[in-house]
């Protein structure tokens, strides 16, 4: 049936679809469907599963992570472990065949772990690649030997710092998402610091073979350009990100690759960008041979909610008035669905620009109205109101309603003040998250799982501290572990008490190094992170220099205003501060927009146990859909995979996993027996692993 189907797709349309039986890229294929065309596996026979291999990669770490979604190339499955060793497998059996520590390459040990989420391949002719990145270089392996190619870059590698057009020297970056290629040329995103010593987040294209750039484009418009003018004339070169941290999609047959991008800095206060600052929270398409703009669609406007793209685009195609039309469909963190005709960028339903509130911290210049999709339909709540708070015990509902004092809340655009804290609904980690959405071209239906977490946001004036140590910790570290250095565990430990744990040296290795989640700070100048290292200890170092201290001559930028921390807004023992359903997965009809089914997704089995209905849990990983009849996900942080019934939502089979399996599944086969993989890193509040595992039918 699906052959026969996707044989008429071809027929009606010049354009080919993929190969659905293969798994070559992250997203499964280059239109990132998320979809398999196998079905050896179905409805009838998926309670069968079981274990098929187990590989453990023997490198976790406390608070390390597994985010890879695995590729496969003919038999061999390639990946990446907790701590960014790229690793290829036998894909039925999971017997190693090589393995490569990139920091034997760079020097060190990496001991910030588990942030990379999969790998790009590339072939021409008897040259075949394995593209990777760690630290802040891109680094290119032969796929069968695992070695360094070293005529690419220098010695193999090219590093992300250089080449960006911009006068900063040092700077956080790393690679989160792997590229996406294009011909001879691998497109590539970056991750970057969320402060105001951010770099710009360009795109850049480097040539396959040699590492040499190929193209850039400006997502913070040089003078002259398209959008230079959305942007503060006096501060515009002093801000970054606008960044592609979640992936990348291309569009193989028109040459078009799609870009979504995240905030620019400061996320909470854009006193120094006042204007809608494209292309931040933006949608392009750009050229995949040249990099220049066909056409873009921003998100939002002037963000001040940290409301990033949060996940590579689906190229979908769906019948609208009866025609076939070729889409992009863009999830985001508010819970919308955004669909455009790929050529043009026309909505394929229209957007309505809605008046939004208005902020009132002083410097601030809100943008007046927001994008709203009149369809699809949203697939989670857009609200945050009273008959929503969490009441089901009375103790709960205490709880969170003493938190919600001198709380706002009601409005998804309500924002940030010094005057009250805001309930962010939905929250900083959506909505949709980089998992990102599954598209069955069978039924033009798009899965979506998406988390239903309301966040506590209060900012704070920037005190005229005396101790720059104080105001270096509040610039870099604040966000995260609180103003007051209390931090929000289990995800953000508290900074309190550091100098039992820790002596002078020691601590500022860590800064410079990164643990774990935490980056590494090695961007900053030796003088800071002394000055960072010496507050955090309780070492009194008074400097009498100003707010705006000079450094290497250019003036480093403090927001007036600071967000106080990344607060998830929880009862005392954990939960949602909302009414269930607090993870859920929605299938959405493309063709019409709106919702076929909603499933609750994940559980707290000691709440089962009570007699509660599954709540469904936090959720960071996407779905992958089959032929079979069949969704698969897993994501949620009650460490099991899940097989949903794709016409009707209904679970059909679940198995544990060694950890929270915190990624996307990849589908493939192998001499004719199909299997379903995924990485068990944990993390995330859950314990840390090691393993990725396969399942498939019993011989």
């Amino acid at each position: 049936m699906a052959a026969v189907y996707l044989m008429a797709c071809r027929s009606e349309n010049t354009f080919e679809l993929p190969d659905y039986s293969q798994w070559q890229h992250v997203g499964g294929t280059w239109d990132a469907a998320r979809y398999s065309s196998l079905s050896q596996i179905s409805k009838e026979n998926v309670k069968n599963l079981e274990v098929a291999w187990t590989y453990n990669t023997g490198d976790a770490t406390e608070r390390s992570q597994i985010q890879t979604q695995p590729i496969v190339v003919g038999n061999i499955l390639y990946g990446v472990s907790p701590q960014l060793n790229v690793f290829a497998l036998q894909a039925h059996t999971g017997k190693p065949i090589w393995r490569f520590n990139p920091f034997q390459v760079l020097g060190g040990e990496n001991s910030w772990a588990g942030l990379n989420r999969g790998l790009t391949y590339w072939e021409s002719g008897n040259d075949r690649r394995i593209f990777t990145s760690a630290s802040n270089f891109l680094i290119a392996l032969d796929a069968d030997t695992g070695l360094p190619i070293e005529s690419f870059g220098e010695n193999g590698m090219v590093d992300l710092k250089k080449d960006l057009d911009t006068d900063l020297e040092d700077f956080l970056l790393v690679s989160n998402s792997p590229g996406v290629i294009y011909e001879d040329k691998i497109i590539m995103g970056m991750r970057l610091s969320e402060g105001l010593d951010a770099a710009p987040g360009h795109i850049r294209a480097y040539n396959v073979r040699t590492g040499e750039r190929e193209w850039i484009f400006h997502t913070i418009p040089h003078p002259g350009e398209y959008g230079h003018d959305t942007w503060d004339k006096e501060h515009w070169e002093q801000i970054g990100g606008a960044n592609n941290w979640a992936g990348m999609t291309v569009d193989q047959q028109r040459g078009i690759v799609y870009v979504p991008t995240g905030s620019a800095t400061y996320d909470f206060w854009g006193g120094y960008r006042h204007g809608e600052n494209l292309f931040a929270n933006t949608l392009l398409a750009l050229d995949a041979n040249t990099g220049e703009r066909i056409w873009h669609f921003q998100g939002v406007h002037h963000d001040i909610w940290d409301r990033d793209f949060p996940s590579m685009p689906n190229l979908i195609r769906i019948k609208k008035d009866g025609n076939w039309v070729d889409a992009v469909a863009q999830t985001s963190k508010q819970g919308f669905v955004f669909v455009f005709d790929r050529e043009n960028g026309e909505p394929i339903w229209p957007i309505e620009e809605r008046v939004v509130p208005q902020s009132t911290l002083q410097g601030e210049k809100s943008w007046p109205a927001q994008p709203h999709p009149t369809l699809p339909e949203p697939f989670m709540r857009l609200s945050y109101t009273d008959d929503k708070i969490l009441n089901l015990t009375p103790e709960w509902e205490k709880d969170i309603r003493l938190k919600l004092e001198n709380a706002k809340y009601g409005n998804m655009w309500e924002p940030p003040s010094d005057e009250h804290s805001i309930v962010l609904f939905p929250g900083m980690d959506g909505g949709a998250e980089w998992g990102g959405s599954s598209f069955d071209p069978l039924t033009q239906t798009l899965y979506v799982n998406a988390n239903e977490v309301p966040w506590l946001i209060k900012m704070k004036l920037n005190p005229d501290y005396d101790n720059i140590g104080q105001k270096v910790y509040v610039n870099y570290c604040g966000n995260c572990h609180g103003i007051d250095g209390k931090g929000n565990p289990p995800a953000f430990p508290s900074l309190e008490n550091l100098h039992q744990k820790y002596n002078w040296k020691s601590l500022d290795t860590i800064i410079k190094n990164g643990k774990g989640a935490m980056p590494a700070f090695s961007h900053i100048s030796d003088s800071d992170r002394k000055l960072l290292t010496d507050y955090l200890l309780g070492n009194e170092r008074i400097a009498e220099q100003d707010k705006k201290e000079l450094e290497g001559g250019v003036e480093q930028l403090f927001p007036q205003y600071y967000m106080e921390g990344y607060t998830r807004l929880l009862t005392e023992d954990g939960y949602p501060g909302i009414n269930p359903p607090w993870g859920t997965l929605t299938a959405i009809d493309m063709n019409t927009g709106k919702i076929k089914w909603q499933s609750v997704l994940g559980e707290f089995e000691e709440l089962t146990k009570k007699g509660l209905e599954p709540t469904g849990t936090e959720n960071y990983g996407g779905p992958v859909t089959t032929a079979g009849g069949l969704v698969f996900i897993a994501a949620t942080k009650d460490e099991k995979i899940r097989a949903f019934d794709k016409d009707s939502g209904k679970v059909l089979w679940e198995a544990s996993l060694p950890a929270a399996g915190h990624a996307t599944p990849a589908v493939f086969e192998v001499n004719g027996k199909q299997y379903v993989v995924i990485a068990c890193g944990g993390g995330k509040g859950t314990k840390s692993g090691d393993a990725y595992v396969a399942f498939a039918l019993p011989d």
